[in-house]
């Protein structure tokens, strides 16, 4: 398969979160041709800030191969990697990162900070960027677009239902 085959199936988990109201994230871990894990933003699912799709799939690569060190393996992932998630690649010594499109607001791999490529740290990853960018892009792009249209982005939430509020 080639680097877009891929990305296609990080796009197709990435719609499968938007559809979910997560917002629209897919990675893919490749080892040797082989899809060793995919995972897709469970953020709002989870109600956990840290589930990023590429921390989990970094967790299920790590379960099934039985090692935290995924050397040998690419990511593929539609947006730019945060700084949360490059570290644990950087900490999990992820061979290769490939990603659709740029986060200009928070991006780790190169476009805000480049924790990814970071000489300082005991690993560097590969990082190849724009692979589907458009399509990556325009998800990410529709999905807030409909969040501003809807009036879901800016309003909190009642305070009601918290706990202690």
């Amino acid at each position: 398969m080639r680097n877009e085959d891929y990305m296609e199936i990080a796009l197709h988990l990435a719609r499968e979160a938007g559809q979910s109201g997560e917002v629209p994230v897919g990675a893919v871990l490749v080892k040797e041709g082989h899809i060793i894990a995919k995972a897709a933003n469970a953020k709002e699912t989870n109600t956990d800030a840290t589930a990023h799709a590429e921390l989990l799939a970094l967790q299920m690569a790590a379960r099934k191969l039985q090692t935290w060190n995924l050397r040998d393996l690419i990511m593929y992932v539609t947006l730019e990697p945060c700084v949360m998630c490059a570290g644990a690649m950087v900490n999990a010594r992820l061979g290769k990162l490939i990603y659709g499109t740029k986060d200009k607001k928070a991006g780790a791999a190169g476009s805000v900070f480049d924790v990814a490529r970071c000489p300082a740290l005991n690993h560097q990853i590969q990082v190849e960027s724009g692979v589907l960018e458009k399509e990556c892009s325009e998800l990410l792009s529709k999905f807030f677009i409909n969040l501003r249209r809807d009036g879901r982005v800016g309003r909190r939430r009642s305070t009601r239902n918290r706990v202690g509020g």
